[in-house]
């Protein structure tokens, strides 16, 4: 049986009503949006900028260090494309949703083109800078914050260019000046942040450093809101207590460490205490950018909908890893090799990863990634509910 329930928002203009409509025990079908959008042209961005960590790195960190290998990328790309996925994950929907091309990475110097946007994104980038290396846990040096200073290096070196480049072909690889202030930009980053506080810190040490993460999440859009940004839409974080790689080294769990999914209980809730705080802030957020139009995007409630119903859905166990080898205390990462009982074992993928919500135990698979962006463009899960297309209206 299928369950839904419709929920009152008060709107402060003239004290409109909206209904939205949830599903529950099965899929998202339609929302009822009778505020949001009905009306509103659609815009016409003419570039993404994303600021992020894996969940959105087109080639990043896969540029800056070593390259992501096969079979990353063999679902979509037919071969690895910078991306922790088999496929394309939710910025590449995004760009197809408002019809530009896919975003390549800043930090790829080799055939990008830059005329629609930048990703400034890397796997295992934070919010908080991170006293520790790549090599020790996978954090990126690139924090948020050194992922602003690129793009202003990005914005001043590029308007410098074009100003006076003289062959037009020269021009057409680079992003009109004009056009940063028409751009959308794009933040889905925390992940990490939660990580490094479950590895160093207690769940009351994390509770108490989260508002000093999200306000310096908050001074990023300030900045760029500075620079003439006015368009923003902000990704919340998912339910990390349901990435199948916490449980590959607990195998005996203590009663109410796990949900009825299986996901770990207590990361989850701090997911969601996160998420809280950061939906407070951009309502603050709004009253100091007063031009500004910002977005706040419930991708928790897409990704944690898509977990609990993953049978209903057609799909596998979400607990269960479409690439690599994981079998007791033996695992071997995707696309890696490794000796066990003296036998070589590949990481390699399953045979129809479409039907996996977990590519590799920490990263979401194509068809998941497909799932959340048709969940949340279409703004049911937005805050204002509006979707992406008409996102540059302030509502």
């Amino acid at each position: 049986m299928i369950y839904s329930w419709q929920v009152p928002i008060i709107r402060s203009t003239g004290e409109q009503m909206e209904f939205r409509r949830v599903l529950i025990a099965g899929v998202f079908f339609s929302w009822v949006l009778s505020v949001g959008g009905a009306n509103l042209p659609p815009c016409e961005f003419p570039a993404i900028y994303n600021f992020g960590d894996s969940n959105s790195d087109t080639g990043g960190i896969s540029a800056a260090f070593e390259p992501i290998r096969a079979p990353y990328g063999e679902a979509f790309f037919n071969k690895p494309a910078g991306r922790d996925c088999d496929g394309r994950l939710i910025i590449d929907f995004i760009a197809e949703r408002v019809k530009l091309p896919y975003l390549h990475a800043y930090l790829n110097s080799l055939g990008a083109n830059f005329r629609h946007g930048a990703n400034f994104a890397t796997g295992g980038s934070t919010i908080r800078r991170q006293n520790e290396t790549i090599f020790e846990y996978g954090i990126s040096p690139f924090a948020l914050d050194m992922q602003i200073v690129q793009f202003d290096q990005f914005k001043a070196r590029t308007i410098e260019m074009y100003n006076q480049a003289k062959d037009p072909s020269e021009k057409d690889k680079l992003p009109r000046p004009e056009d940063f202030a028409k751009a959308l930009y794009t933040f889905d980053i925390g992940q990490n942040d939660l990580s490094v506080g479950f590895r160093k810190m207690s769940f009351d040490q994390l509770r108490t450093a989260m508002p000093d993460i999200i306000n310096q999440l908050a001074s990023a859009v300030q900045h760029l809101y500075q620079q003439g940004g006015r368009t923003f839409w902000i990704h919340n974080t998912g339910p990390f207590g349901c990435l199948p790689v916490n449980s590959f080294y607990v195998h005996n769990p203590e009663p109410g460490y796990l949900d009825q999914y299986g996901c770990v209980k207590g990361q989850n809730d701090m997911a969601m205490e996160f998420n809280r705080q950061l939906k407070d802030r951009i309502i603050k957020l709004r009253t100091e950018l007063p031009e500004a139009s910002i977005t706040h995007l419930d991708v928790y409630t897409a990704k944690y909908s898509m977990i609990s119903n993953a049978k209903n859905l057609g799909l596998a166990d979400p607990l269960k890893v479409c690439c690599g080898y994981h079998v007791n205390y033996d695992h071997v990462w995707c696309g890696n090799k490794a000796t066990i009982n003296n036998t070589e074992v590949y990481g390699n993928s399953c045979k129809n990863p479409s039907v996996f919500i977990s590519w590799d135990g920490v990263h979401y698979s194509q068809a998941a990634n497909q799932f959340v962006a048709d969940h949340t463009l279409n703004g049911s899960l937005a805050d204002p509910p509006i979707p992406i297309t008409q996102a540059c209206h302030k509502q």
